[in-house]
This record gives C-alpha cells, structure tokens and sequence, in this order.
C-alpha cells in the first residue's frame, strides 16, 4: 500500500478501528508500511475530525451519538483554519524564548510550526503536543505532572496547577470552545486549567473564526484579559471590529 493516498489511508485507518476498536501506531504503520510518524500524524488529524479517540501508544474508535458527520469535509475546513493561525502563533514566538502550551487541536498545530524553532522551551500538560515535538532537535519540552486523561491524551488535576504556578514564561498559547461577547472566553471542560493564564508575560488566544460569538459551558477569562486573539480570515468584518474595540486582534491568512 506504499502508493495509497493519503486520504485513502485515513479512511482506511478509521475501517481498520470500527472493525478492531483498537490498535497501536506500530500496527497501523506496519498495515500501511508507513512510518510511526506518519501515523502519528494521521491520528491526530482524526482526532481533530472526531472520528477516533488517542490512548496511550494507539488509537480507538469514537462512537457517534446521532448523525455522522461529513468527516472530510470537516477535516479539510479546520486544517486549513488551523493551520495557518498555528503558522501565524509560532512566529510570536521568538528563538531562545519559553511558551506555554495549552491542549488542544488548535495549539497542537502551533507545536507543529514551532519545530523549526532553535533553543525555545514548550511547557505543556498536552502528551499531544509532547509528542508533535519529541523529534524537533531544538526544542526542548517540559511535561507538567498531573493525572492522565485518555479522551483528550493530556494531563489535568491539581500537579498540573501546581506545575503551571512555578512557570513565568514569555508567551502562554492556549484555546478555547467559544468567545462570547457578553461572557468572554468560553470552554466545554470542568478541567479548563485557568492556571495557566498566570503562567507567563502575554497571553495570546488561538481560536477559529467558527468559535466567536457562541458560548459554551465555563467561562475561562474575559476577552479584556487576552493581550491578542488570533484567528482566521473567516472572520467577518462587524465581527472583527467588535473584537478590536476590547483586544488586539490578528487575522491569519
């Protein structure tokens, strides 16, 4: 199968788990006679579609409850939104300088960005993100404590708080569920670490232009309390506006 497209093998990745439940990167490398980095990779963009769940050195199948989603069509669009803040965040970050990185989809495609960054320190409580830079040569990571959580592959509890209390770093990235203008910054996880927010100098919001104007369950911080939110150019105009008269705001293109 070394000549199978790559969509082709996302697709046959998730046949693969609705058949077995569950399987391993090296088996699913070893399937497709890809790498485990590859695979690595294809997961993620899985994940980030809702088809299938991380667990430690593998995957499962996510059951749906209601209709299926378009899966490619939902892929393609948040990649491509994704991607480009992920490129727009990284270049906040200056070589030599420390990032806090939150957990996420969004975040995770700012770790990506960051791999070409020279002597930059990420601290995280995302094994995502842990293992997007395990290969970057000049980024050096440092893994909060904490108890894992196998939905969203990531660390939570009170040692990831106090973890984050210790860290003063330049730049803390992290995301959110919503923006809402008359509740702020919104998340669906009682897990949110808010912790985080005093964990370094500028706090700069990732969050597609999907996101702003809705709500979702907990509010994290206000919109006033973001030195800058980066989004996507599908944001429109009024929308924009609105946000620029509380914050900074950069549009990725």
């Amino acid at each position: 199968m070394n000549d199978v497209t790559e969509r082709s093998r996302l697709s046959s990745i998730v046949e693969m788990l609705k058949v077995n439940t569950t399987a391993s990167i090296a088996e699913i490398a070893e399937t497709f006679r890809v790498s485990q980095m590859t695979i690595r990779r294809d997961l993620q963009k899985l994940v980030e579609a809702g088809q299938v769940i991380r667990i430690p050195g593998g995957a499962r199948i996510e059951y749906w409850r209601g209709a299926e989603r378009t899966f490619f069509e939902r892929l393609e669009k948040m990649s491509h939104a994704k991607s480009s803040i992920g490129s727009a965040a990284s270049a906040l970050v200056r070589d030599g300088e420390s990032v806090v990185l939150d957990s996420g989809t969004t975040t995770l495609h700012v770790a990506r960005a960051l791999r070409t960054r020279r002597n930059v320190v990420v601290f995280t409580f995302s094994l995502t993100v842990l293992e997007e830079l395990t290969s970057a040569e000049h980024v050096r990571v440092e893994l909060t404590g904490g108890v894992y959580r196998p939905s969203s592959h990531d660390l939570i509890g009170q040692a990831v708080a106090k973890s984050l209390s210790s860290i003063y770093a330049d730049t803390v990235i992290f995301g959110a569920a919503a923006v809402s203008f008359t509740r702020g910054v919104m998340v669906h996880d009682p897990d949110a670490q808010c912790e985080m927010l005093n964990a370094g100098k500028r706090k700069v919001l990732v969050v597609d232009s999907s996101k702003i104007g809705t709500e979702a369950t907990y509010r994290l911080c206000g919109i006033e309390d973001c030195d800058l939110i980066l989004t996507d150019n599908g944001i429109s105009p009024e929308t924009l506006s609105r946000l620029r008269q509380t914050t900074q705001v950069q549009v990725a293109e």
